[in-house]
């Protein structure tokens, strides 16, 4: 099986990764891919700083992410390739998910209520509007 975990680097991407090691299909026999996406910095910004510096924060924002998710991998015997983009998370992984031919997406949620997620939104949303894989949200 070929599962996307979708990853933000917060307390609910920590509860998502416990709840698949505490699951069968947790197993080093699946094929993992550890995503996340950056948001973009408001083009002023980008211009002011230039693409050099803009790309090393981009890189060093998704390493933060990646880097407890991979350690805790790599403890439970799990090989992951880890990727980052940047751009509209909930877009951007039902973009990767069905791109990349996965059989299932894995991400937590934030729980937000239905007023909040009127407002701004919600990544989970998103994926599921999206996304022709299926999708497995872990709150």
């Amino acid at each position: 099986m070929k599962i996307l975990l979708a990853v933000d680097g917060s307390p609910y991407t920590k509860k998502m990764l416990a709840y698949l090691a505490a699951h069968e299909m947790f197993s080093p026999k699946n094929e993992y891919v550890a995503f996340t996406a950056q948001m973009l910095l408001p083009s002023q910004a980008r211009a002011a700083l230039g693409k050099e510096l803009v790309a090393k924060y981009y890189e060093d924002e998704g390493e933060k992410v990646m880097a407890p998710v991979s350690k805790f991998l790599e403890r439970h015997g799990v090989k992951a390739k880890g990727i980052w983009k940047t751009g509209n998370a909930g877009e951007l992984i039902a973009i990767m998910a069905d791109d990349g031919k996965f059989d299932l997406v894995v991400m937590g949620s934030h729980g937000h209520g239905a007023l909040v997620n009127l407002v701004v939104g919600s990544v989970a949303t998103r994926v599921l509007a999206n996304c022709k894989v299926p999708v497995l949200i872990v709150r």
